[in-house]
């Protein structure tokens, strides 16, 4: 209680102090002036200087899990001793910090000493400089290049529930309100606990002590090395200490105090622990997550041919939370959906996110936390590659899903949608480009995530799985425990190459610059009668401008796996400049030609349409003929064609007649995917009606076949891709008006409400409850929201949540918004996913907008700070925007707000406002075609 009072005192003093010790420094610093007379000095810059290098931290934590009762706060203490080298000799010291007030040691806000017995120099100042987020001390002297110093400080800061740094999460269990402390370093967060030099490159050993009270548990990154129940100026606490980290960059760093227990088991030399809540270890809702972490270690542990370098991996489920999942080495952190699996509640989507989840989250204890990239405009390779290798791990795991192959629908597919346009970025950057904390948070989009991943893919399959893994294995054992940069991986993959006599058009590197050093990705065109081959950039509105100069002029050197008719070529062709001629290619007859086979490279294919007219005679006849995953690639391909008008736009919406005899999951997901465009293009117009005539006859066998093999609803599909393919049977079948299916589903929820057991299964679930509060009124909305407001799965919840955006009803919908600003109803973690849910909704749309537009300034720069994916709550409100008046209204959004600012969504806005204009173009040029089409097609179903 003294110690607190003290620091609180100290850290008013200190801040009028560091406004004095501002004219000192600026003073004694020898200014350097630019031609406009602008000021620099090491402080305004947002990259660390070079001068200092950290080696260990001995950080000491002291979180309070009940409130200050004079501030109602709820805060943390601590102190930090950082241990550096001096690499060039400097008379300032600069260290991150943000958000966090020091106790003055002799006047100053820490204390310098060297080590080996050397003197170090005085302090001469401290201040606090917020824009860039450092702690900045002055010294009477210079720090000699060589020598080790130890930088000592004790803080204070709030324990907020912001959810960034070490920040506080709350959750009730038993009718009792608990509080954990938990950690959100990523990206640059870790200065909001201690001060510490926060970036990749400055990796360092961490030795972390944690002190809270007794009966909780603590965990780090460390194994716990020693648990004693001490007393602190009359306060009983437990410290615990633990084992020192490997050494890793700031980001990766985890401290969390908990209620919660843990099951355990062994992988090997490695301890494997899942925690989570009390109530959900005891329901095993963590068993799935700890059968399969052990399968998944093991299979990185030889894909990568290196052991895991800890001695265990803990992985924990926390109630709020804003990634899906965090890597920290040693103490992974995820949202509560993503790590745990209820077989009573859960579906087969969350079963499989929680694999792949996990994987991608393991990948990276090797890829990312054992060697690192060095700066934030690589985060791609990082991201990328577990994306990537997630599904490798996960097929493992599972291997009766055939999940390898989702990876063209879940990645390769989305993202498409994204790099096709102007507004997309390179996935590399260059280092200076990204700098501010926002900046690096927009490099976390999904053209990090999924291209980079589709290109990763698109290498191994070229190079073959075998060398990839190879010239990885050299990658990570050359570099353990350092940083490196792109090319470094591609200087060992083509070590790789030559060593095991691949036989490749060009280096790696200068195959692979032009897919990540340029935006975008090529469209192949074909043309079977001559056999000529051209590439061009793939943009979705024709008419779009490209201001961004590429140094390798927008081409690419391109692999082509093909087929003729049944045919698969052993060899794979590459497209290595605009226009080429393959003389086998030519095709005639009944022959066609199809390329890309299984979507293994970054671009999409078109053909002259006689080769498109024999494709689609063959899904006409005999669909199986053409291989799977390119019968949804024809589908994806010809609607995105159709867009950037390279070819009709009926030919687009043939390929989904053959649907009528499909069954398999990946065709069908890939056609609702690309008319869920049409729908939002449509569904504000008289085309509406007509194109729901039209799904509904498309839809209505599929529903038939899946009530038929599931003995009218009573059992569930066996396979994996049958689960998800039943679950469009019915979603689609009830949306587009099939009086079977909207019984069925009203029915299941009436007898919910009716009873409490919940007898819909997991799958069904989400489109089950959609369907009914869409179909129903305030009663079943009323019992949706209860059983929210009650659920102990955080899974379930998920669905309930979607599924309450889905009511008609204008004032339920305002009502659900007002609430996600509410903590005390939609978490904060969660805020972003109901207005978007919202906005999906179509008689949500213009509410959501409305909402945004009204509250952004109060989101961005306060409720939100932390818990919104701004980014992804601009793409979501404006998906519909298809007029001049919402173009409009984007403008005037973008202007009202300039000061306040956009942070992680600028590129998101910019993107919405291409997307609205290219949306805005295709309205004006297709509407009436597509009408005619729909309609012909639903005229000839009556006659």
């Amino acid at each position: 209680m003294g110690r607190s009072c003290r620091v609180s005192r100290l850290g008013v003093l200190s801040a009028v102090l560091g406004l004095v010790s501002v004219a000192t420094i600026v003073t004694l610093w020898i200014i350097a002036l630019t031609g406009d007379g602008e000021v620099t000095a090491p402080w305004d810059s947002y990259r660390l200087p070079t001068t200092l290098r950290p080696d260990h931290y001995t950080v000491a934590l002291w979180p309070r899990l009940t409130p200050d009762p004079s501030t109602g706060l709820y805060m943390f203490t601590g102190n930090s001793t950082v241990e550096f080298a001096c690499v060039e000799e400097t008379d300032l010291i600069v260290i991150h910090s943000n958000k966090l007030n020091y106790t003055l040691l002799d006047t100053h806000m820490g204390s310098l000493t060297a080590t080996g017995g050397e003197l170090a120099p005085s302090i001469k100042s401290s201040q606090l400089h917020t824009e860039t987020q450092y702690l900045i001390l002055q010294l009477n002297g210079k720090l000699s290049r060589g020598q080790m110093y130890r930088l000592y400080t004790e803080f204070t800061g709030e324990l907020a529930d912001d959810l960034a740094g070490f920040y506080r999460s709350q959750y009730e269990e038993d009718g009792v309100q608990k509080v954990v402390a938990t950690s959100q370093m990523h990206p640059t967060h870790a200065r909001k606990t201690f001060p510490c030099f926060d970036e990749p490159a400055m990796k360092a050993v961490f030795h972390i002590t944690l002190l809270h009270p007794p009966g909780t548990v603590a965990l780090s990154n460390g194994m716990e090395r020693e648990i004693v129940n001490i007393s602190i100026d009359g306060v009983d606490v437990t410290r615990t200490r633990f084992e020192p980290t490997k050494r890793m960059s700031s980001y990766l760093l985890a401290l969390i105090v908990s209620d919660y227990s843990h099951l355990s088991a062994t992988e090997g030399d490695t301890l494997v622990r899942i925690w989570a809540r009390r109530k959900a270890i005891e329901q095993g809702h963590g068993n799935y997550a700890l059968n399969l972490t052990g399968p998944i270690l093991d299979f990185f542990q030889h894909y990568y041919n290196i052991s895991y370098p800890l001695c265990k991996s803990d992985q924990i489920a926390l109630p709020d939370f804003y990634f899906g999942a965090m890597e920290n080495w040693g103490l992974v952190t995820y949202r509560e959906t993503h790590l745990l699996y209820d077989p009573v509640t859960s579906s087969t989507r969350n079963r499989e996110t929680t694999a792949t989840i996990i994987a991608h989250e393991l990948a990276h204890m090797w890829f990312g936390n054992l060697v690192t990239l060095r700066w934030w405009n690589e985060v791609w390779l990082n991201e990328g590659f577990a994306s990537y290798v997630s599904y490798l791990g996960a097929d493992y795991a599972e291997p009766t899903w055939d999940l390898k192959d989702l990876i063209v629908l879940d990645d390769v597919h989305r993202v498409f949608a994204v790099d096709a346009l102007v507004s997309s970025h390179p996935l590399s950057s260059e280092e200076d480009s990204i700098t501010l904390p926002d900046q690096i948070m927009e490099q976390f989009d999904a053209v990090s995530y999924s291209k980079g991943a589709a290109v990763l893919r698109m290498l191994s399959d070229f190079l073959s799985e075998s060398v990839f893994v190879e010239g990885l294995n050299r990658y990570l054992q050359h570099f353990a425990y350092e940083n490196t940069q792109g090319t470094d991986l591609w200087d060992h993959l083509q070590t790789a190459v030559e060593a095991n006599g691949v036989s490749l058009p060009a280096p790696v590197a200068d195959i692979m610059n032009r897919w990540v050093r340029q935006m975008g990705f090529p469209v192949v065109t074909i043309e079977t009668t001559t056999g000529h081959v051209s590439q061009k950039h793939f943009l979705l509105d024709p008419e779009s401008t490209v201001t961004v100069t590429s140094p390798y002029g927008y081409k690419w050197q391109v692999p082509v796996r093909w087929m003729r008719s049944n045919v698969v070529q052993e060899s794979t062709w590459w497209l290595m400049e605009e226009t080429a001629v393959n003389t086998d290619m030519k095709s005639g007859g009944d022959d066609w030609i199809l390329a890309n086979v299984n979507v293994t490279g970054y671009y999409r294919v078109n053909y002259d349409l006689g080769n498109w007219e024999r494709l689609l005679a063959q899904l006409d006849t005999d669909h199986q003929v053409i291989p799977l995953i390119n019968r949804a690639q024809l589908v994806d391909d010809a609607f995105n064609l159709a867009r950037a008008k390279l070819v009709p736009t009926t030919l687009a919406l043939r390929t989904t007649m053959y649907l009528l005899e499909e069954r398999e999951y990946m065709p069908w997901q890939s056609a609702l995917d690309n008319m869920h465009y049409y729908y939002l293009m449509l569904e504000r117009t008289e085309v509406y009606w007509p194109m729901q005539d039209y799904m509904r006859k498309l839809v209505t066998p599929l529903f038939l076949y899946f009530e038929h093999v599931t003995s009218n609803w009573t059992h569930v599909p066996d396979r994996h891709t049958d689960q998800y393919n039943q679950v469009n049977a019915v979603r689609m079948a009830c949306s587009t008006g099939v009086a079977q299916c909207q019984n069925l589903t009203t029915t299941w929820f009436k007898q919910w409400m009716d009873n409490p057991d919940n007898l819909i299964h997991p799958n069904l679930r989400s489109t089950v409850y959609c369907s009914a509060v869409a179909a129903g009124g305030d009663a079943e909305w009323e019992f949706a929201w209860s059983q929210f407001q009650t659920a102990v799965v955080a899974s379930e919840a998920s669905k309930l949540m979607s599924a309450l955006a889905c009511t008609n009803s204008t004032p339920l919908l305002k009502r659900y918004l007002t609430y996600s600003l509410d903590p005390a109803m939609i978490r904060k973690q969660d805020a972003t996913s109901v207005i978007v849910s919202v906005a999906s909704n179509r008689e949500g749309q213009d509410l959501a907008w409305d909402f945004v537009r009204e509250n952004w300034d109060y989101m961005f720069t306060q409720y939100g700070v932390g818990s919104f994916s701004f980014g992804a709550l601009i793409s979501g409100v404006t998906a519909r925007f298809s007029t001049q008046a919402e173009l409009q209204q984007l403008k005037e959004f973008e202007e009202k707000n300039s000061a306040t600012g956009f942070g992680s969504a600028t590129l998101a806005l910019k993107q919405a406002m291409e997307r609205t204009a290219t949306n805005i173009n295709w309205l004006q040029q297709n509407k009436q075609e597509v009408m005619d089409w729909f309609t012909s097609q639903t005229v000839h179903q009556t006659v």
